[in-house]
């Protein structure tokens, strides 16, 4: 069991040996071959990120990026200064394999893929400590991707090899500019413009959150000169730092903004005046004609699906932190001569906490993969992990007390920024319409609900509660889908976050069901059978009276193995599981 009462802080801890639940998603979700290779580099870059990085992090958010408009001599040179210990973190990350390419280089040697699991569970350590920094280095897979697929062979291989560079000195890192002054969600008022003049694009216009201003390679939408209006005449471009004869490329900075969080990552208003950019269309040309097939904005939407992701596990990180520090502190601290630990609320604080965690990465790390099922688990786990960073962020203050609230503690800095994951990405009214806009695909219903079938396997009794009342939720789930497709727009609308949310709710129990019974035919552990049960409960069942005359003692006697991830032995699950509804 995990012992807290002996850590005085997270910080210097190593993150990937004292998480139990995500060394068993590692066990769960990758192949043997893979995980013996995995798990040495989880161990390595756990403790990396647990130590340095994180104790780095407090000094970067007090010391955010600067703007320098110009040099000494009047010339314009936008250059953003980052603090020593930032650049050390960034160096780190790209060196260490966590965004940069040396983990995926050593899985090709070996001839293997490299999983998309690992690469989640890098990042999501890598969010505990700071996510503005996961935003800084980030993006750089995701251009990647939209530079293999879609640039033209005469830039490709250049881009790529500065996109996969060994050394952090000779890498370019990725940035994704979509906003505009006229708003972020409805992209169809996109007013920058592209040219081109014969031999490049040039683009001209203005964006108004531009995080990463300083990317080595921006992806962006433009407007090519000719096109039609709304979304169907956005073309998608790359648009580098520098341009081709090494000077400066048109991207000006106005300002960074004065960001409630999220400090590591300097966000700015920029203008692109004729700046140079590639097109990436899919094609062998890069003239006008290909840049007006009426495809640019399905191609970022790749982009923008695989950030969403990023910014899901970037709240799923926050909840850990904010977890694991309440739970070091509540080991500690005395209150009406007991360790807050044993106070039955608190107790309660605690379990429902380690509850929702588990729920919302069984749904984070499920989301990783490809397909149909992808695209409506991806906005599904924004939509959990954003609000449950914020949400645990919250409470985490409230258990530390007024020391919470203090900026020499860790958790102001992590409600801070846990407030901007909701709305990165899309906010959530924008995601809960993407959860209906999924499901009207048939293919995509049709997987969703086959992954979502009640699980029947090892220890059917441990599970019978909790089947029960998944079955009633998926059933009611078909019902709500027939119901919104006959309504109207406006009525589906209205509804669309109260579907979300039941939908992720049943998501995360059917996970959970799952994960129990690998957990309990692997090793005779019962633990994860309450989890989910619990889980059920909580989001699934109606309880008389709001469980208030419920004789259920499940978070007094079994806390312990709960939130210190010890065994429970099936029986004893199985005598706490009668009580429950």
């Amino acid at each position: 069991m995990v012992k807290y009462e002996e850590f005085e802080s997270a910080i210097g801890l190593n993150w990937y040996e004292i998480d139990p639940n995500l060394q068993q998603l590692m066990r769960r979700l990758l192949e043997p071959e893979d995980f013996e290779w995995c798990e040495p580099e989880l161990r390595r870059i756990g403790a990396l990120i647990g130590g340095p990085i994180a104790a780095r992090a407090e000094v970067t958010d007090k010391n955010p990026p600067q703007l320098v408009k110009f040099d000494r001599h009047g010339e314009r040179i936008d250059e953003i200064v980052h603090h020593p210990d930032a650049i050390a973190t960034k160096r780190d990350i790209w060196e260490s394999g966590i965004a940069g390419p040396r983990l995926r280089r050593e899985a090709a040697r070996r001839g293997r893929r490299y999983p998309e699991a690992m690469a989640t569970a890098l990042n999501f350590m890598l969010s505990q400590a700071e996510t503005g920094m996961l935003c800084a280095t980030g993006m750089t897979s995701g251009v990647f991707a939209l530079v293999r697929r879609f640039a033209a062979p005469e830039v490709r291989e250049q881009l790529l090899a500065r996109l996969s560079a060994e050394r952090f000195e000779d890498a370019w890192d990725g940035a994704m500019f979509m906003t505009e002054r006229t708003g972020g969600s409805d992209l169809s008022t996109l007013t920058t413009s592209a040219r081109w003049d014969g031999t490049r694009w040039l683009l001209n216009g203005s964006k108004w959150f531009c995080s990463n201003i300083d990317a080595g390679l921006i992806a962006t939408l433009a407007r090519p000169e000719g096109s039609q209006p709304g979304l169907r005449g956005l073309a998608l471009f790359l648009v580098p730092r520098w341009r081709g004869d090494g000077t400066r490329n048109g991207i000006h900075v106005r300002r960074l903004k004065d960001k409630l969080g999220t400090r590591a990552v300097p966000t700015a208003e920029a203008d692109f005046v004729d700046a140079e950019a590639y097109l990436l269309a899919g094609g062998e040309s890069s003239d006008a004609q290909n840049a007006r097939d009426g495809r640019g904005i399905n191609r970022m939407m790749e982009m923008v699906n695989t950030s969403r992701h990023g910014v899901a596990v970037m709240g799923l990180g926050i909840m850990r932190r904010a977890f694991l520090e309440s739970a070091i502190f509540a080991a500690h601290r005395t209150a009406f001569g007991r360790r807050l630990e044993e106070l039955p609320m608190m107790r309660q604080t605690l379990v429902d906490m380690v509850v929702e965690l588990e729920a919302a990465a069984a749904l984070v790390f499920a989301a990783c993969g490809e397909g149909a099922l992808a695209r409506v688990l991806v906005p599904l786990a924004k939509l959990r992990a954003t609000r449950g960073g914020l949400n645990f962020a919250s409470q985490a203050i409230e258990v530390h007390g007024g020391n919470g609230y203090i900026e020499d503690w860790p958790l102001a800095r992590q409600l801070r920024d846990a407030q901007c994951h909701t709305i990165w990405e899309g906010t959530e009214n924008i995601i809960c319409l993407d959860v209906l806009r999924s499901l009207s695909d048939e293919q995509v219903l049709g997987s969703v609900l086959s992954a979502l079938a009640a699980p029947t396997g090892q220890g059917d009794a441990l599970f019978d509660r909790a089947r029960t009342h998944l079955s009633r939720a998926l059933a009611e789930i078909r019902e709500a889908l027939m119901f919104l497709a006959r309504s109207g727009r406006e009525i589906a609308q209205l509804r669309a976050r109260a579907f979300a949310h039941y939908m992720a709710d049943a998501v995360g129990a059917a996970l959970l069901i799952k994960e129990a019974e690998w957990e309990l035919e692997r090793s005779g552990d019962a633990r994860k059978a309450l989890v989910a049960q619990i889980f059920v409960n909580s989001h699934l069942v109606n309880s008389p009276m709001r469980g208030v005359c419920s004789n259920d003692r499940v978070v007094l006697d079994l806390f312990e193995p709960l939130t210190r991830y010890g065994d429970i032995s099936p029986a004893k699950a199985q005598r706490f599981l009668a009580q429950q509804p």
